[in-house]
């Protein structure tokens, strides 16, 4: 599938100085990239990436940065369709799995299988469902494994008047 629009992510304000690095997801993994591969989760709504961001804990919100991003970008694996995912051999428990749990029990996630073969099938992401506490059918990510500036993965966050600080030192 090819995404053409804006989405959304939500950052801790001490990282926004690099809104377009996945070099946090490569230091901790995430549901869709194991530890050491960066990757870029978004979110096609900002509630979503609201709600990703806070982990499931609502009523002990944390100041966030929340930024756009100009997509145009093709290539995605589209697991919100069950016949993509009846194509692509993708079980629905995969996505859902604890994958956090089964990582702390020593145990590679089935997430983390899938999101090997679809980068190494040539995917530069995928677009999936949010397993965020009260996420609803509305709530859909992206993630992506290969972004670049420019078309035909282009991820570029949206900042026109230069509001987010350049580097690290802006936070001190």
């Amino acid at each position: 599938m090819r995404l053409l629009g804006t989405v959304w992510r939500a950052h801790n304000p001490r990282w926004s100085f690099a809104p377009e690095s996945g070099d946090g997801a490569a230091l901790h993994g995430g549901r869709y990239n194991r530890i050491g591969n960066p990757a870029l989760y978004t979110s096609l709504r900002f509630e979503t990436a609201w709600l990703e961001a806070q982990q499931g804990f609502a009523f002990k919100a944390q100041p966030l940065t929340l930024c756009a991003y100009a997509v145009d970008c093709a290539d995605l694996a589209d697991l919100t369709d069950p016949g993509t995912c009846g194509e692509l051999r993708i079980e629905p428990a995969d996505l859902a799995c604890a994958w956090e749990y089964l990582l702390a029990l020593g145990q590679v996630p089935p997430s983390w299988l899938l999101a090997d073969r679809l980068a190494a099938a040539g995917y530069a992401g995928l677009q999936a469902p949010s397993r965020a506490p009260g996420a609803t059918p509305f709530d859909l990510n992206v993630v992506f494994w290969r972004w670049a500036a420019v078309p035909p993965h282009q991820v570029k966050v949206i900042d026109p008047e230069g509001r987010l600080p350049r580097n690290p030192l802006s936070w001190r």
